[in-house]
């Protein structure tokens, strides 16, 4: 009996210095990225726009946004703009020149990796591994580019993207790996990633894919593209398409996501015409007009219903109707008139080549009066339904807020568009929740990445953990075309 007690005492102990190592090691992290940053964001009250801060600018000189204790987000009660403004900030700085490259590139805050959370090997001569096409989805959609969009080539291209995450994430990834491996920390769990952790997707395409009078207006840098072989590589030049922003910011475990897109890749579907539609080529939208969902849908394994007709669902991934805005967990146009003001006020600003990108919308939960516990238990609580829109419910900012260029095709689950509703909405959340692709609850695994790190270093392989992660997203698609 005595070395029973004394056995559970030292696992205890363990388990506890584990978390405790793992809390210090990533508070001395975050506290450097929260003195680097110099800047607050001004209080929205009454009429104030939601706008840039002048400290922002020239962008070569982007600070980080102030994320921890003390910062914007370490109030009892927030305000809906300074999600937007932390999102512009962070996007600033994560493509501020450094050494060359853009900060997200240069392998020393942020690195690259797989969509397991493995460190990618950099290749001679390129900034950028590219080997992965498959958009999220069980449909394993393929997004190609529009081939009038450069006639000088005539050729659709198919879209390739890269994961990045900071040395933040990196550090506690791989503490919780250790500790789930060694059973100190249980399966289901409310651990949480620090402040500071960051998750970058992006897309790219072959510049070959942008007439020469528009390559100026797209960042480009030379990436591997894998061979069909599989291990060889080809240096290529390419152009940056869209990126997501995911990070946690103070009283914000459950990632603020935050989604980037170039300007010229497609247009906004119309609710009051119902139609999408362009009188000039667009990246990823032939000149002219389609009704329904046709452009975004995807025939598994073969080809959209139809090509060269993507287009974004909802302008900044605010949900309209014919009639207006939809009655949702907040109220409109705060929201999209916040979005649609900074927008405006970055791009008056920047002078680079990403003056050409905006910024398509966020989304969070309200967490307001929250300690980090409860905050914990909500994630866990709400489990799939997070990302539910509703009115009452938890969801905030773009609630159905996706990018063109990465969830073309998983917008929506309905068949119809007139099937959609705010019962129904998707987003970010949908897929992100505190389900892990095994059924355990935490607020970690709300990272994809992550999960897909600890199945593998429990032996699953790639195929494996694909097959899981299909389940996962057709089981979220049907229950949501039954929601109607």
């Amino acid at each position: 009996m005595k070395k029973s007690i004394i056995a559970l005492n030292s696992a205890l102990l363990a388990f506890i210095l584990t978390v405790c190592f793992l809390s210090c090691k990533n508070e001395k992290k975050v506290e450097n990225v929260k003195t680097e940053a110099v800047t607050t964001y001004n209080e929205k009250s009454g009429d104030t726009l939601c706008l840039s801060e002048a400290s922002w600018f020239p962008h070569s000189q982007t600070p980080p946004p102030a994320e921890g204790k003390g910062s914007p987000f370490d109030v009892t009660s927030t305000t809906n703009c300074i999600f937007h403004q932390w999102s512009w900030q962070k996007f600033l700085w994560v493509t501020k020149p450094e050494d060359s490259l853009p900060l997200f590139l240069n392998q020393k805050e942020i690195i690259q990796v797989t969509d397991a959370m493995e460190p990618i090997t950099q290749q001679k001569g390129a900034s950028v591994v590219l080997t992965d096409t498959i958009q999220a989805g069980f449909e394993h959609g393929v997004l190609k580019t529009n081939p009038a969009y450069n006639s000088a080539t005539g050729k659709a291209i198919t879209v390739h993207y890269s994961i990045h995450i900071s040395l933040i994430m990196q550090d506690a990834a791989e503490a919780f790996k250790a500790a789930l491996a060694s059973g100190k920390l249980p399966a289901d769990n409310l651990q949480t990633f620090p402040v500071g952790s960051l998750e970058l997707k992006v897309a790219w395409a072959d510049a070959t894919a942008i007439p020469s009078d528009k390559s100026n207006n797209y960042y480009t840098t030379t990436a591997a593209i894998i061979n069909k072989d599989g291990k060889t590589y080809t240096n290529t030049e390419v152009a940056l398409l869209g990126m997501h922003v995911v990070g946690v910011v103070e009283n914000h475990p459950e990632f603020i996501w935050a989604t980037f897109e170039h300007n010229d890749m497609a247009p906004n579907y119309d609710w009051k015409a119902d139609s999408a539609s362009t009188t000039s080529e667009k990246l990823l939208f032939a000149e002219g007009s389609t009704t329904g969902l046709d452009g975004i849908t995807f025939i598994k394994d073969d080809k959209p219903v139809l090509a060269s007709k993507a287009f974004d669902l909802f302008q900044y991934g605010v949900p309209v109707t014919a009639s207006g805005y939809m009655k949702t967990s907040q109220n409109e146009p705060e929201n999209f008139d916040n979005i649609k003001e900074i927008n405006a006020s970055v791009a008056k600003n920047l002078k680079d080549v990403w003056k050409n990108y905006f910024y398509n919308g966020s989304i969070w939960i309200d967490t307001d009066s929250l300690t980090p516990n409860q905050q914990a238990k909500k994630i866990v609580s709400l489990g799939g339904g997070i990302g539910a829109a509703t009115p009452g419910s938890n969801a905030r900012g773009s609630l159905n807020c996706a990018n063109v260029t990465m969830e073309t095709f998983t917008q929506t689950s309905q068949k119809n568009i007139s099937d959609i509703n705010v019962t129904n909405l998707q987003n970010c959340f949908t897929c992100h929740n505190p389900i892990s692709f095994a059924g355990n609850k935490s607020p970690i695994y709300l990272s994809h990445i992550f999960d897909a790190y600890i199945k593998s270093s429990e032996g699953k392989s790639k195929e494996e953990i694909d097959l899981m992660k299909d389940e996962q997203h057709k089981k979220t698609s049907e229950f949501l075309r039954t929601l109607n």
